[in-house]
């Protein structure tokens, strides 16, 4: 087990993306905190972790709140001793809605999906840098690499443009990983990122039209879909000690299709 008593955060992980990240990482022996706004559904996911055989622990957790996060950091550390592991996962997506341009709701999104980023790794870093140690892996999306190229109606000069809060906030956070390995890396603590492309997820099924999920195999070098469980592997990866002299970097998992370089 390559997590063997190691302790993990997981923001957003009780469901989707982030319920296979716990799941995997209970898996590998790790000890798993799941802070997810949806209580009930974190609670589930760490049942099953103790299904398994490992010890998880389910905290009601709003990222883009301070007083949240802080108490996320804290009470993972009285219960287990440590931190190990941060995976900034939590994002809105399921329930975006895309019909609202207002500013509010742009402000929203940024609020979750970039500050809450900022606000978890604040909270945790304190208690990394005592163990001069510590793995934080944000996600980040192939959205922030994509343009609306083709999506543009020009019917109408009234008519507001699409809003790009989320993809904003995804290149955001590949951003903010550049910026935080730099003054984290001299205290031992790696900083990584992500980078899924569209994953057969609900809540991608529920945002992007059925058409176009179907022909995402196309348009990839491996032929198939991303499923959520494809993800899993570079997330132990980058929590592992395989990664320790890796830090600063975006990971593309996509089977193929948006090439960095």
């Amino acid at each position: 087990m390559r997590l063997k008593d190691k302790v993990a955060i997981i923001t957003g992980g009780g469901q989707g993306i982030g319920r296979e990240y716990a799941l995997r990482f209970a898996r590998e022996g790790a000890k798993v905190v799941i802070g997810d706004i949806r209580d009930a559904q974190a609670t589930e996911v760490v049942q099953e972790i103790k299904d398994l055989g490992g010890d998880g622990l389910a905290l009601r957790t709003d990222v883009s709140k301070d007083e949240d996060t802080k108490r996320l950091a804290d009470t993972t550390h009285e219960h287990f001793g440590r931190i190990d592991i941060l995976l900034n996962n939590a994002a809105i997506f399921y329930d975006m809605d895309l019909n609202d341009r207002s500013l509010e709701y742009f402000n929203k999104i940024l609020s979750v999906n970039l500050t809450g980023v900022w606000l978890c790794t604040r909270a945790v870093e304190t208690y990394m840098k005592r163990q001069r140690r510590g793995k934080i892996i944000h996600q980040s999306s192939t959205a922030a690499y994509m343009g609306n190229a083709g999506v543009v109606d020009t019917s109408d000069p009234e008519l507001p443009s699409p809003v790009p809060h989320y993809s904003v906030t995804k290149i955001g956070v590949s951003g903010l990983t550049k910026y935080m390995a730099g003054y984290l890396g001299p205290w031992g603590i790696n900083v990584n990122t992500i980078c899924p492309g569209l994953t057969l997820t609900e809540a991608a099924k529920r945002i992007v039209p059925e058409d176009m999920m179907s022909m995402l195999p196309m348009f990839t070098a491996l032929k198939r879909a991303l499923q959520p469980q494809d993800l899993t592997g570079t997330a132990v990866f980058l929590a592992s000690e395989d990664s320790d002299a890796m830090t600063g970097q975006v990971l593309v998992v996509d089977c193929g299709m948006i090439m960095l370089g």
